[in-house]
């Protein structure tokens, strides 16, 4: 047996922590690269996001300026529509790209696309149950209780199944996103490769937190067969 501090089911993470460095590694350096390329239109994030928003009768849903570095993103409480500073008002590759990969989440919304109103349906639960799934998992380990490790698990399962949901959530997105730029000519043809190397660069993070809860679920599996005890 070893410490409880020395962890060696800790090496399963490696990978899945390796891969999330490098697509943040990823994602930050296609931004940085096409954050510099600014789009023939000249429309800013902020135009984009309108102008294919009312396009698909969502005028009633606004387009939001806030703090941060990458934190664009669709509320569906509230239908509405946020922008960093870096993409509200910019009017690059990046820029546009992000914009309309978030009206790609309200145009799934407004159509009630299945994957997203799962998610919607699920975070609130979830949420709660992934607060609670290592505190009870652990509190079980020390204790030797199996029923507490069991009960872990099982809430951490949830986990698994938002990551599975959140996947085509994301990848749809950025499918819609590319495809009206294309389509509405908001960006040309080269334009078009740029968007999609930072869309492609951002969903990797979601693949990545993906292998992570899976590796965690294998580590709590391991650990469950190692020192599961007896109730």
């Amino acid at each position: 047996m070893f410490p409880l501090f020395f962890d060696p089911t800790f090496m399963l993470l490696i990978p899945a922590l390796l891969l999330a460095f490098w697509a943040q590694s990823r994602v930050k350096g296609q931004y940085a690269k096409y954050s510099r390329i600014y789009s023939r239109s000249g429309y800013t994030g902020s135009d984009v996001a309108r102008r294919l928003l009312d396009s698909f009768g969502l005028s009633d849903v606004p387009v939001r300026r806030i703090d941060g570095n990458l934190t664009d993103h669709y509320d569906p409480r509230n239908r509405s529509l946020s922008l960093s500073s870096g993409v509200y008002s910019n009017s690059s590759i990046a820029a546009i790209g992000i914009a309309a990969h978030e009206v790609g989440h309200a145009i799934q919304h407004q159509k009630n696309y299945v994957p997203l109103t799962l998610r919607n349906t699920v975070v609130p639960v979830i949420g709660i149950g992934s607060t609670m799934a290592f505190p009870l998992f652990f509190i079980g380990l020390l204790m030797r209780g199996q029923f507490l490790m069991d009960l872990g698990i099982v809430l951490f399962l949830g986990v698994i199944v938002f990551h599975l949901i959140t996947l085509p959530v994301e990848f749809d997105a950025s499918s819609r996103a590319l495809k009206l730029l294309d389509n509405t000519g908001i960006l040309d043809h080269n334009e078009i490769i740029g968007a999609r190397s930072v869309l492609r660069a951002a969903a990797l993070t979601y693949v990545a937190a993906a292998v992570m809860a899976f590796a965690q679920l294998a580590r709590l599996l391991l650990l469950r067969g190692m020192f599961g005890g007896d109730d």
